[in-house]
């Protein structure tokens, strides 16, 4: 926004800037907009209409974009005492800006602790953390709390890196100074999951050929159950309407009566008790059923 220089006064500022400024921060939703247009020239007016329209909420002032001003205005220097606390409660003596870390705690003959301040999640900061391990074992990054779905999403996927690199983590509610520690530094062991790995090595063994492009998305996947839908179609195609039995003794997917009545591509049509046959989608992935089956 331009017409904020000089001093840094508002009373300076030319009337069209005021109004802009102050359009800037009311809330659009619960201001008419001829009221703002009205608006009179000077700080003074100026200064009322923005009182006028932030009503103060729970201690916050609020704003057109629904942020509030504690968040807006924090900085990382906002975090330091609340993480000081929270580590002097256990004994720690701590201070600030020793060497390149942010914090560094000591408690006895134990080794240091060193922790990185930042309002938000960033590649850099675990750079920075990363850097700190050179130097010290025991290093957390702690960031500002935020509410809202997307920052616990940020908190649990953050929390897993962090693991996976032997750091701590922990969030600082600005509001009351609360410090939590979501994960200890520490050598990371991943725990296997033996179902997924049991999963991943059955669908590559199924798999006929190699049908996809690595990258793809979702959309048009080729699995091996797909390819085993293709194989039922291309049998009812050539033969007809066929028993479940007869369908899973001919192609060798064992589960052939499941798959057709389920249906799940939408290519089968149950005849009647026990017997399948092709609808015209099924017909339509018989055309393409050398690519799906690794075949061209």
């Amino acid at each position: 926004m331009c017409g904020l220089e000089g001093n840094g006064s508002l009373s300076v500022c030319h009337a069209d800037n005021c109004k802009q400024f102050a359009a800037d921060f009311v809330n659009i939703r619960i201001t008419p907009l001829n009221h703002v247009g009205d608006m009179g020239q000077g700080s003074t007016e100026f200064g009322q209409l923005i009182s006028c329209h932030c009503p103060i909420i729970w201690g916050r002032t609020r704003i057109g974009n629904d942020d509030n001003l504690p968040t807006m205005n924090a900085r990382e220097t906002d975090l330091y005492a609340p993480v000081k606390s929270f580590l002097e409660e256990q004994g720690y003596i701590v201070k600030a800006e020793v060497g390149a870390a942010d914090v560094v705690a000591l408690r006895g003959a134990e080794p240091p602790v060193v922790v990185e301040l930042k309002l938000g999640f960033s590649l850099a900061l675990f750079h920075q953390c990363l850097e700190r391990l050179k130097i010290c074992d025991d290093v957390y990054l702690a960031v500002a709390h935020k509410a809202g779905k997307p920052f616990y999403k940020a908190v649990k996927a953050n929390t897993t890196l962090a693991r996976r690199l032997g750091l701590g983590l922990m969030t600082v509610r600005l509001d009351d100074g609360l410090v939590t520690v979501h994960c200890d530094p520490g050598p990371y062991t991943p725990r296997k999951n033996v179902k997924r790995k049991t999963s991943l090595l059955r669908e590559f063994a199924r798999r006929q050929g190699d049908p996809n492009d690595g990258g793809q998305t979702r959309a048009g996947l080729v699995t091996a159950y797909r390819q085993d839908a293709v194989k039922l179609a291309v049998y009812l195609f050539e033969a007809g309407a066929s028993k479940g039995a007869d369908v899973a003794k001919e192609t060798g997917v064992a589960r052939a009566t499941t798959m057709m009545r389920d249906n799940h591509y939408g290519w089968f049509e149950k005849v009647e008790k026990g017997v399948y046959g092709i609808t015209s989608a099924g017909a339509d992935a018989v055309a393409v059923s050398g690519r799906v089956l690794g075949a061209g």
